[in-house]
């Protein structure tokens, strides 16, 4: 299949081929369709350029990331918490008697 620009392109080629001159009103329409065509086509490019550049730095991002979080939570797993220092409230609803516990 053929990408935006060869489609432009061959949009173009017809036109010569049709041998559309540019100097009637029809002439002038196409070109400057068959113009704007090609910038849109250029702009996408950039853009789809783009684009694949910053999905790689994401993915880059998201591994560095991961392996700073895998730093992190492994060294808090293996610290051991003292319930002692927990200090919270403990309160009783009066109606359904739950127990609800504060910090």
């Amino acid at each position: 299949m053929l990408d935006l620009s060869e489609k432009v392109s061959y949009l173009r080629g017809l036109a010569e081929g049709m041998k559309i001159e540019e100097d009637s009103n029809e002439g002038k329409l196409f070109h400057q369709i068959i113009d704007v065509l090609d910038d849109m086509a250029q702009a996408i490019a950039e853009l789809e350029t783009a684009q694949a550049e910053t999905e790689e730095y994401l993915e880059t991002l998201d591994e560095d990331l991961a392996d700073v979080e895998y730093a992190v939570f492994n060294e808090e797993d293996d610290y051991q918490y003292n319930d002692a220092h927990t200090h919270y409230i403990e309160l009783e609803c009066p109606h359904c008697h739950e127990v609800v516990y504060f910090d």
